[in-house]
């Protein structure tokens, strides 16, 4: 096992003792929340930018990196709550068999214990730039900013993009932020690792926005072809209100079917036009992770999370 993976195991079993350690009382709870165990994206994305010269990582990036996947495993539960989502990654979502207070207070007590985990680093006095609670206000923020834009169908492009940028890119820039400022890189340059970090999120958001259109919830593991019916505004609506002005007065009028805003959004080309706008941060994250001064396998470990989120294999 290499020492990338031997350190991705160590958060996957920090992020196993929270969830199967919690106290009694929520523990029924947050152990059903480890059946449904996620690709570790955003821990891996603190542990490549970690990565020292010589391929060692300090374990406060281990720390980090579990704190991230609790606050990221927080947010999909107050998601799922608010979605009214029946499953996720393929198991039934926690409000659903439990409730949506008992869901709720679950993941206020992730979000308390993310923070927990992350005050536990031992070399706090080298991290004061660094403030996960900052980041914490910025997803909370874009999500209430998404929530009182629902049924916002004269949604900005701009604005749309500030909010996902809140409710996902952060969390990537926070990772990646993280993850540099525990490494031994003097070289490290802070801002490229922010910028990557926040453009792979906003890729995976634009991309899982147009998954809304194209997938089917057998494939995607969680609810599709909702986004709409829920009144939630994302791009390549967006970009078929842009071309068809006659659309948005016809749905501020009535209530137009799926099928309607499908057949819109197809002929608009709003896929497309979403999957452009994700190149884009592609190639000015690409760009970035070219010009770091680091070792070629560190380089190829960044360039491989920013394809991921591309979806390429």
């Amino acid at each position: 096992m290499s020492i990338f993976d031997q350190n991705l195991q160590y958060v996957k079993d920090e992020v196993g003792k929270i969830l199967s350690t919690s106290p009694l009382v929520i523990r029924k709870y947050t152990e059903h929340l480890l059946k449904s165990e996620g690709k570790y994206i955003r821990a891996c994305a603190v542990l490549a930018a970690a990565e020292n010269v010589d391929g060692t990582i300090h374990y406060d990036a281990v720390k980090f990196a579990a704190s991230i996947e609790v606050l990221h495993l927080a947010t999909l539960v107050h998601d799922d709550v608010m979605d009214d989502a029946n499953v996720r990654r393929g198991i039934p979502t926690l409000h659903k068999l439990y409730g949506r207070k008992t869901a709720v207070i679950c993941g206020d007590y992730l979000m308390a214990a993310s923070l927990s985990l992350a005050n536990k680093v031992d070399r706090k006095h080298d991290y004061l730039d660094y403030s996960l609670p900052m980041y914490m206000e910025e997803i909370a923020m874009g999500e209430l900013s998404q929530h009182l834009n629902n049924g916002n169908y004269r949604l900005k492009m701009k604005d749309y993009l500030k909010i996902i940028e809140g409710k996902t890119a952060k969390l990537f820039e926070a990772a990646m932020y993280a993850g540099v400022a525990t490494s031994d890189d003097p070289h490290a340059q802070h801002a490229d690792y922010k910028t990557i970090g926040n453009h792979v999120g906003m890729i995976f958001q634009l991309l899982d926005d147009v998954m809304d259109f194209e997938e089917t919830e057998r494939t995607a593991k969680k609810p599709v072809q909702s986004d709409f019916e829920q009144g939630v505004v994302t791009l390549p609506l967006i970009h078929a209100f842009d071309t068809y002005p006659e659309l948005l007065e016809q749905v501020e009028k009535e209530p137009l079917s799926r099928e309607a805003i499908n057949s819109a959004v197809a002929k608009a080309g709003g896929v497309k036009y979403t999957q452009d706008c994700a190149t884009n941060y592609y190639e000015t994250a690409k760009e970035r992770i070219n010009k770091l001064e680091i070792q070629p396998d560190k380089r190829a470990r960044l360039m491989g999370i920013l394809n991921l989120s591309m979806r390429v294999q």
